[in-house]
């Protein structure tokens, strides 16, 4: 018998991603200049539904991914093994981008993005979408656009899918 509760099922998900493909029109006065860069693994099939959904209200936006493990300022810690490729097929200088992330927790894996995405070069301004954030932050990171506040636990799993999202 499992113990996973459902706190957002596939149509939850649906308006939330509707929501924030809104949201991010408007804070950017239209998608001019926006890309939006899934974080490998969990937030590139988010922002691939992000992308979609801003198509279907406005136009296409670029999307990409990113694979920020070797960012990471805990390899030493825990293993890391990187088993995703970034994908960026446009020019990051001077674009808002919006680094998508399904669920927001302690803050470490954004830092490492962050790192990550100056590789590819200087964006003017970099905003984060997250699906679910669960607070217990230990750097100050701050989403600009979430789909739901969980409060939880530090020893329960949060998973987030396009089919909902579950604690464990």
């Amino acid at each position: 018998m499992s113990n996973d509760k459902q706190v957002l099922g596939p149509d939850d998900v649906r308006r939330a991603v509707t929501r924030m493909a809104h949201e991010i029109i408007e804070r950017n006065h239209g998608i001019d200049g926006v890309a939006l860069v899934g974080l490998q693994r969990g937030g590139v099939w988010l922002a691939e539904k992000l992308g979609a959904e801003i198509e279907r209200i406005d136009r296409a936006v670029p999307v990409g991914s990113i694979d920020a493990s070797l960012y990471r300022d805990d390899i030493g810690l825990r293993p890391v093994s990187p088993s995703s490729v970034s994908r960026i097929d446009f020019e990051v200088d001077g674009t808002t981008v919006v680094l998508v992330d399904d669920v927001l927790f302690t803050g470490r894996t954004v830092k490492a993005a962050l790192d990550a995405i100056t590789d590819y070069g200087r964006p003017s301004a970099v905003q984060l979408a997250v699906l679910v954030d669960r607070g217990h932050r230990e750097l100050p990171i701050r989403p600009d656009f979430i789909g739901k506040n969980l409060p939880t636990s530090t020893t329960e799993n949060v998973a987030a899918t396009a089919d909902g999202v579950t604690i464990s």
